[in-house]
């Protein structure tokens, strides 16, 4: 099975007991969209579980691209590597002391979009041309996949036959509450991924504390909340 999650921020607890409930196995794939560090006390925690997770396809969001932006401001600098390091490691003030450079360089090495016959994974949402049909995603730049704005309006909705899975924005500041939103192609009964335009995953865990993942073959939602 295949679930998509995104916007952990840190929260290691809650994301360990959803992995549970789902009862998640070296058969299933998880996607995340992004945003697994910064706001939770455990940033640096959960990102090394899920460098770890060899049936994991992690993307960057903008905490992540920001993060990396400081590093590499740093390295054009750098006189001494372990210095930077020390540097890198107080970005985190919770579990700072955790990150190491095998670390830092499987967060330089995330993708910022994956695709597949039948949908979309990108943080924040993907180009659009004025028609709705989604642009060429190898041609944006990861600013465009980490920080666009206009995806999550609700009458953003591309055109193409693939779902976009994002998170990026709240969905409780969107006045959805603390649960996944799907937009749903007129006409389509939501069996398939494909019924939908796109569907939003930002649970604003850090806040709300309810963490929530979709299952692509059955389209079911599974949460767990503090």
């Amino acid at each position: 099975m295949t679930y998509i999650i995104s916007d952990i921020h840190g929260e290691y607890e809650l994301f360990c007991r959803l992995m549970e409930k789902i009862k998640f196995s070296q058969s299933d794939t998880l996607i995340s969209c992004g945003d697994m560090i910064e706001k939770g006390k455990h940033s640096v925690r959960l990102a090394k579980l899920l460098f770890s997770m060899k049936n994991a396809v992690l993307l960057a969001g903008n905490h992540e691209y920001a993060f990396l932006k400081y590093y590499w401001g740093l390295m054009r600098e750098a006189t001494d590597y372990e210095l930077v390091l020390c540097q890198l490691q107080e970005y985190f003030p919770f579990d700072g002391r955790l990150l190491d450079w095998e670390t830092v360089d499987r967060m330089e090495a995330l993708c910022y979009f994956h695709e597949t016959a039948s949908y979309i994974c990108a943080h924040a949402g993907v180009p659009l041309d004025r028609d709705g049909h989604i642009l060429p995603l190898k041609e944006a730049t990861p600013e465009q996949l980490v920080y666009d704005r206009a995806f999550k309006e609700p009458d953003v909705l591309p055109k193409a036959g693939k779902c976009v899975f994002f998170g990026h924005t709240t969905s409780m500041s969107l006045g959805h509450g603390a649960q996944i939103t799907r937009f749903l192609r007129d006409g389509k009964r939501g069996d398939h991924v494909r019924d939908y335009y796109k569907i939003h995953l930002d649970t604003d865990a850090w806040i709300s504390g309810v963490l929530g993942c979709f299952r692509v073959e059955d389209c079911m939602e599974f949460y767990v909340c503090n």
